[in-house]
């Protein structure tokens, strides 16, 4: 992990540099850019009984390469790489025995914590109304964000008990969703809607689990 944000850090300090180099009025211009997220997050598609607890939430820092596609410099695909944390309150109980993984509802857990690390892959399209000497602009960036999952850990506990599961297998290793970012000078809206579920071959009884994360939050890109 620590090569993960050494690797980041080097790549902003070089596009830093690069870019007081090529901001002259009229040039081409890109936004390669270390980014920050925090969001409020929340599981959809739940299966009916089960009920969260407690405050979901998730931090995100990466950085991102800009590649002009017009002449303007207001049109462009940005590719990056990432770090993200999220802690979700599911409302599952979990167990594994020789290999099996069971779901069941026990609301009398006070927690029900997932707590997931990911390295995360963000691919933007890119507009906004800004140009090499404006610092102080409209943006709207749309997309899709895939994550390869690093661990993920599902704890437990209430008031005479506490257990936890980590690197449970029937965790989605891939997750995949579309993003959208609308925002002015350094306040930027973030939507996450995730595509897949985050467990796989995962029932409660008779009904598939198909648990989905949504997202809303605040990012900064920092040039």
């Amino acid at each position: 992990m620590k090569k993960v944000f050494f690797l980041l850090f080097i790549g902003f300090t070089i596009s830093i540099f690069a870019q007081k180099d090529s901001l002259q009025l009229g040039d081409r211009y890109a936004e390669d850019q270390l980014y920050v997220m925090i969001s409020y997050n929340q599981l959809f598609d739940q299966p009916q009984l089960a009920k969260g607890s407690g405050l979901s939430y998730g931090l995100s820092s990466g950085f991102m390469k800009d590649l002009i596609l017009n002449t303007e410099g207001s049109i462009s695909l940005a590719l990056g790489i990432g770090y993200n944390f999220d802690v979700l309150n599911h409302g599952l109980v979990i167990s594994e025995e020789n290999n099996e993984v069971t779901f069941q509802v026990d609301n009398s857990f006070t927690s029900n914590k997932l707590l997931v690390h990911n390295l995360e892959f963000p691919l933007q399209i890119r507009w906004r109304n800004s140009d090499a000497n404006t610092y102080k602009f409209w943006r709207v960036y749309m997309g899709i964000k895939a994550s390869y999952n690093l661990s993920n850990t599902f704890k437990f506990s209430n008031d005479t008990d506490a257990f936890s599961y980590k690197n449970v297998s029937r965790f989605n290793t891939w997750q995949y969703g579309v993003t959208l970012s609308v925002g002015y000078d350094v306040f930027t809206a973030h939507v996450y809607y995730g595509l897949n579920p985050i467990l796989k071959k995962a029932s409660l009884g008779t009904s598939e689990i198909s648990s989905k994360i949504l997202k809303i939050g605040l990012i900064f890109y920092l040039l």
